[in-house]
């Protein structure tokens, strides 16, 4: 019998803000690849199980070049895609793809890891110290997660110091609700010449930063640029919504966040657990470049793919009891940070940031608390980031 193609399930269940859509669940039990209708038109296929997303993702036959996609969210952009912008190594196949990453690959190392580990530590601890100052209430989206890893990337790029106030208030300014699209728009432009310029600065007289070390390499000034601007996009708004949401998660279930507190050799365990359950980087797609036989069905050449990572890492044929946030778990083989050639390059960068940002705020706050009503959390609904916009939290204050 013929099936009618499906549409990518988005609704969340109601009351649920970090399981993902209802109808996801229901399509994996049934078929784990299965034909889906693009909001252009298009049919093409939906993976929501962790062994087919995993394979798509390691399989060079699958194109991650953006201009050959289908967008597989509603409300996205109409018609083709332009291509990648430059530096953006997402959007790119080998042999591009592997230029990038080699010249980039070097950069993370575990020494400089090491010394971002250190400032890390440090930028927490002033941001928490600046929260009791405050006292309660606070928007922890703006007093803790997002500043963070703005700082962090800051770091990262060898922003000076003279220009980091700047620099957070216009990359926080891209993903402010209130803000109107010509606002965002100009934050985007001003940040995109600020890295652009920093790019240059960087040539004349390089730091001991990333950016630094690269203008030793063979990029030219857009594609330094390019790869500055790459970096800031892929690590900030991410571990931003990690830390705000993963926050949240953790004060919905205070078993977890007591555990967290009282067994601090947790936090490598409960990054990736959060990373698995809270999957915020939720639907990725791939482009057939050829015909491939896959899961028993045929998947035509030009045909795109849209791969659930958060129904992959709800499976309950690789994670026993998925739908359960539990720190003690070993959650390895999570899909959060992508698989194969394509698996997020700064992993390392968020995972130092995030073991380092939940405990010691959970420390330091022991009788940290929402300050509003769980579903008057602001959530990023229908956004390629999962997470909340604000998280309005209070504590008790000491003496």
């Amino acid at each position: 019998m013929h099936q009618e193609p499906t549409r990518l399930p988005t609704d969340r269940p109601e009351g649920c803000p970090f399981d993902p859509p209802t109808g996801l669940a229901r399509l994996r039990e049934r078929q784990p690849l299965t034909r889906m209708r693009y909001p252009d038109g298009h049919v093409g296929w939906l993976a929501t199980g962790h062994a087919t997303v995993r394979a798509i993702a390691a399989d060079p036959r699958f194109s991650s070049r953006q201009e050959l996609m289908h967008y597989p969210l509603p409300g996205g952009p109409e018609g083709a895609l332009p291509p990648a912008t430059v530096g953006d190594m997402t959007g790119m196949d080998a042999p591009e793809h592997t230029r990038y990453r080699r010249l980039l690959a070097g950069k993370f190392t575990v020494r400089r890891m090491r010394e971002l580990t250190a400032r890390v530590e440090q930028i927490t601890d002033e941001h928490l110290d600046a929260m009791e100052r405050h006292g309660p209430a606070v928007d922890l989206v703006e007093a803790y997660a997002h500043p963070v890893p703005a700082l962090m990337i800051c770091e990262l790029l060898g922003v000076p110091e003279a220009d980091r106030e700047a620099f957070t208030r216009r990359a926080a300014a891209i993903s402010d609700p209130d803000a109107s699209l010509d606002e965002q728009v100009a934050a985007m432009t001003g940040l995109g010449e600020f890295v652009h310029e920093l790019a240059l600065a960087k040539r004349k007289h390089p730091t001991d930063d990333l950016l630094s070390d690269l203008t030793g390499t063979d990029l030219t000034d857009e594609e330094l640029a390019g790869v500055g601007s790459f970096l800031l996009a892929a690590g900030l708004d991410t571990t931003a919504n990690m830390i705000g949401l993963g926050t949240f998660a953790l004060l919905s279930n205070p078993d977890q966040a007591a555990a967290l507190r009282a067994e601090p050799e947790l936090a490598d365990q409960a990054v990736e657990e959060l990373l698995r359950y809270l999957s915020i980087a939720h639907t990725g797609a791939r482009t057939a470049l050829e015909d491939i036989e896959l899961n028993g069905q045929l998947v035509k050449a030009g045909e795109t793919v849209t791969v659930s990572i958060q129904a992959a890492n709800r499976d309950p044929a690789r994670f026993a009891d998925p739908d359960t946030l539990d720190l003690h778990r070993k959650a390895t083989g999570h899909l959060a940070f992508g698989h194969g050639i394509h698996q997020c390059l700064g992993q390392q960068l968020a995972r130092v940031e995030m073991r380092v940002a939940f405990p010691a705020l959970f420390t330091r706050f022991p009788t940290l608390r929402l300050a509003v009503p769980p579903e008057e959390v602001p959530l990023r609904t229908g956004m390629s980031i999962h997470g909340v916009h604000r998280l309005p939290v209070t504590w008790d204050q000491e003496g």
